[in-house]
């Protein structure tokens, strides 16, 4: 194995993943509050904004970076991705309609794919011995990342700083990943898992990953599709929306963080058959409270979403290594993809909840308000499934150990 510094590779990869939180932050923040009304933008519109970072950018990039890993590997996956986020950040800044607006989305997704594709196998690569733990103090730093971007976007908007400025603030953490990147010695490719790609599509062609695929639409979008539209779904519910992703993902932070000693009491299965009991619970109240009662919800929510994305990679890394850095990145292209396909259908639910309360009477704010609800009723099913797939899955794994290396 190379002579490499692991921690500060660990630290870019985190800074890394910082910007891609932002990049979700602030877009969650000045999608449908600045941008969406600069430019006369309806719901599915800003939805396929949305579909190009989730469900376009994100997969493609991620996928790619599966199959190209161990040709590439980590060090020139990185340079990419920041290629990528300088170009999309700077083009989303000067954007003036809806075409740049598209353009800037995918490429902003597609550095966020890249970093996923080459930090989670590379983290996998040194820290062998314990996996899940450290991608999920990996994966602290997404919702950190979301924590601190949506203080910032919620500050900068009520003092009235132009949506390009908040946008501006993603190329902080891009810089300082950049200068912890450059000049490092990185792992061998192969030291992530099987270097072999038809060893790796063995691993992938099988039940449990097919299985866990499927469950994986489902996390993504209960965590994902919730919190992109944030500000649409809870500005009219008594609270300050961007304060309320914060408490999220601020949760999410500490609960990963510390979640080591959980995750290996429960095993993976059991944490997420957990998870989706809380996951349900959050969004039903969401949908339900109004007030300070909403922030009740959503810390109820973050305890449900907390490990959800970290685990399902660590399961398929500690359950079907043989899939190797492909199938951690096909994995999480899988989530996003189907989170992205949803980006529309969610701006319709919008368009059409609100188009409904108008229909009974609603006026002002109410009429938000009604949206809203009814749009977190259409994603509470996603936690409801999960419910029944993962006890599916822990009755399954019941005495299975991980496969070695």
């Amino acid at each position: 194995m190379s002579n490499f510094n692991a921690t500060r590779l660990f630290n870019a990869s985190c800074f890394a993943l910082v910007t891609t939180a932002f990049a979700f932050a602030i877009r969650a923040g000045t999608l449908t509050k600045f941008i969406g009304p600069q430019f006369g933008l309806t719901g599915e519109q800003m939805g396929y904004i949305n579909l190009l970072v989730l469900g376009i950018g994100f997969p493609i990039a991620t996928i790619a970076g599966g199959l190209l890993y161990n040709n590439l590997g980590p060090k020139k996956m990185m340079g990419i991705a920041l290629f990528c986020h300088l170009t999309g950040i700077l083009m989303t800044i000067g954007a003036n309609g809806y075409t740049l607006l598209l353009a800037s989305s995918f490429l902003v997704g597609f550095g966020n794919g890249m970093v996923e594709a080459a930090c989670n196998p590379l983290i996998a690569a040194m820290y062998r011995n314990n996996l899940t733990t450290m991608l999920n103090k990996f994966h602290v730093w997404f919702p950190g990342g979301l924590f601190i971007g949506a203080l910032l976007s919620n500050y900068m908007g009520d003092a009235g700083m132009a949506w390009q400025m908040q946008v501006a603030i993603m190329l902080i953490p891009t810089v300082i990943y950049a200068y912890l990147f450059w000049g490092q010695v990185f792992p061998e490719a192969a030291d992530a898992g099987q270097a072999d790609i038809s060893s790796n599509l063995s691993g992938m062609f099988t039940l449990l990953y097919v299985f866990l695929g499927l469950c994986m639409i489902l996390t993504a979008n209960t965590e994902l599709s919730t919190q992109q539209w944030v500000e649409a779904l809870l500005r009219s519910s008594g609270t300050k929306p961007m304060l309320v992703l914060a408490l999220t993902t601020g949760i999410m932070a500490v609960g990963r963080y510390f979640g080591g000693p959980l995750i290996h009491r429960l095993n993976p299965t059991g944490v997420l058959w957990g998870s989706s009991f809380f996951a349900a619970l959050g969004i039903f109240l969401l949908s339900r409270f109004t007030g300070n009662m909403t922030y009740v919800a959503a810390a109820v929510f973050a305890v449900g979403v907390c490990y959800f994305w970290p685990t399902m990679l660590g399961f398929v890394g500690e359950y079907i290594p043989r899939s190797g850095a492909l199938g951690m990145s096909v994995m999480g292209g899988i989530g996003m993809f189907a989170t992205g396909l949803l980006q529309p259908v969610v701006g319709r639910w919008i368009d059409s909840g609100k188009a409904m309360a108008a229909a009974k009477g609603a006026t002002g704010t109410d009429v938000d308000l009604v949206a809203g609800q009814a749009t977190l009723s259409h994603l509470l099913i996603f936690p409801l499934c999960l419910i029944v797939a993962f006890g599916i899955l822990w009755f399954f794994m019941r005495g299975r150990t991980a496969e070695a290396h």
